[in-house]
């Protein structure tokens, strides 16, 4: 089986959402240190750490989904340029 071309926006919306899981799992974890005393407090901002914390469960899934989307969008129609030039990548499926 020879894979010759990848649908961009296909793989690009699968790679966002996984990526986003992915985010959401490091922002519970950036949000457990923050609350459990991992991150100092800043200057004037006397609860920064749990500000950040709880922040985190939401920035960072939507910054990983949109890098994620973005960067796969691009990978994959960089993959069907150089399928075209070189040929698709070969699977052996048994």
């Amino acid at each position: 089986m020879i894979i010759k071309r990848i649908e961009p926006l296909q793989c690009a919306k699968i790679a966002g959402t996984l990526y986003a899981l992915l985010g959401f799992v490091i922002g519970v974890i950036f949000s457990l240190v923050a609350l459990g005393g991992g991150l100092p407090s800043q200057g004037s901002i006397p609860f920064f750490g749990a500000v950040f914390g709880v922040g985190a469960i939401i920035i960072l899934p939507i910054c990983y989904g949109i890098f994620g989307f973005l960067f796969s969008l691009l990978a994959a129609a960089f993959y069907n340029v150089a399928a075209k030039l070189v040929g698709g990548l070969e699977l052996v499926v048994e």
